[in-house]
Order: C-alpha cells, then sequence, then structure tokens
C-alpha cells in the first residue's frame, strides 16, 4: 500500500517541531524513507514541500537540513499571527456555518470546564483545536493554511508559559464565539486582537540559548510498520 505523501510531511512536520531533528542538522532521504517506512520518493516531495513551508532548507554539499531561523523571523511569526487571526475571526463571522458554531461552542464549555477544574494538561489542545476551526469558518483556504503553518512554526520555535488564569482566556474564547455566530465582525476582530496579543506575550523563543531540546528524541510517528518499498 502506498503512503499518501502527506501523511509523510504531517510525521516529519510534526517531529521537526517536537524536536526529534536538531536545527541545522541533516535530512537524507534514505534516513528518513527507513525511518518512516515508505519509498525515497514520497520523502524527496515532503522535502520540497517542507523546504517551501521553512522547516527545511538545501545547502551545498550537505543537501536537506532543518532550518535555523534567526531571531528577527521568529518574531515576525508572531506579529503575523497577530495580524492574520484577527482577520480570520472577521470572516468567520461573515462565513461561519452552523456545524462551524456547534464545535466553536463545544470547545468552549470543554475549556471553561477543564479551566474550572484545573486540568490544565488539556487546555493547550483544546486552544489549538478552537483557533484551527475558527480559522476554517473563515472559508478562506489560503487563510486557514496559512495559519495553520504559522502555528506549526510557532510551536517549534516558542515555549508557552501556562495563563495565570486560564478562565479568563476561555472567556475571551466565548466573547469570540457570540460574536461570530451574532456576525459581528468588528467585534470578532477586536476581541480576537485582544486575545491573540495576551497570548503573544507568554510566548518565550526557545532558541538561541536554554530550552534547546533533546539532541534526538524518539519519533512518534511510524507512519508504516511494514518497511521501504523501493
Amino acid at each position: 500500500m502506498r503512503i499518501p505523501a502527506h501523511s509523510v510531511c504531517t510525521a516529519i512536520r510534526d517531529d521537526i517541531v517536537a524536536g526529534v531533528y536538531e536545527r541545522g542538522g541533516r535530512l537524507t532521504e534514505e534516513l528518513l524513507a527507513r525511518r518512516y517506512g515508505v519509498s525515497r520518493v514520497p520523502v524527496r516531495e515532503v522535502l520540497r514541500t517542507l523546504e517551501a513551508e521553512g522547516f527545511v532548507v538545501t545547502r551545498r554539499h550537505a543537501g536537506a537540513c532543518v532550518a535555523e531561523p534567526t531571531e528577527l523571523e521568529a518574531a515576525d511569526l508572531l506579529e503575523m499571527r497577530m495580524l492574520l487571526e484577527p482577520l480570520g475571526a472577521a470572516r468567520a463571522a461573515q462565513r461561519r456555518t452552523e456545524a462551524h458554531l456547534k464545535v466553536l461552542r463545544g470547545l468552549v464549555r470543554l475549556g471553561q470546564e477543564r479551566s474550572r477544574r484545573g486540568h490544565s494538561e488539556d487546555l493547550r489542545s483544546l486552544g489549538g483545536w478552537f483557533h484551527e476551526t475558527l480559522a476554517q469558518a473563515s472559508g478562506s483556504p489560503a487563510l486557514t493554511s496559512t495559519l495553520a503553518q504559522l502555528r506549526h512554526k510557532i510551536a517549534w520555535m516558542y515555549s508557552v508559559e501556562a495563563p495565570a488564569d486560564p478562565t479568563e482566556s476561555w472567556a475571551e474564547h466565548g466573547g469570540i464565539v457570540d460574536a461570530v455566530a451574532r456576525g459581528d465582525s468588528e467585534r470578532a476582530r477586536a476581541i480576537t486582537a485582544l486575545h491573540t496579543e495576551r497570548a503573544t506575550a507568554v510566548h518565550r523563543l526557545r532558541f538561541p540559548g536554554g530550552d534547546r531540546p533533546d539532541r534526538v528524541r524518539s519519533s512518534q510517528h511510524p507512519v508504516n510498520m511494514t518497511g521501504p518499498r523501493h
């Protein structure tokens, strides 16, 4: 069975973000193909995709390597998100479906419940799903894709401190959904802008210096356990 290239891409991207591959480290087609249980053909395609996304660079005499973003590039990502998240919320207020609202309201209920009970380990993933759904509700595939890439790269470059009061953060999520449900694009934009600004303040750059992940961690993405195909 041929493994879709997008599945391999997701696995390698997630492992880069998780620190399985150190910044600047080589990514050879043969080793990646063996590790993820696929042929070199999808790996070659994936490396081109990840290079376009900024996770990989091609170096003379070295080939594909994990990118090494600068502090300025990392700061630009946060600024871009601060501009695009509010735009996505404003578009969602104009284009959302009832299905989008149902999912968003469900996530807010879960987030508020987990916040009150102190289950902080669930909140980050719930927040990610919330913002991914909000972006999808914008009805703009280009915007949704761009925001998804930003989230991946920000997670790679920054660690995030837990908010002192997660209930406040989820109250803001609730306010965003209320504005989206009413079709109030300006209020949705304003609340999301405030929310994104506050979230940005608790991001801490992983590189350079401290908070560097271990040189190699175990991959959590065995795509195909039957071995490579050539």
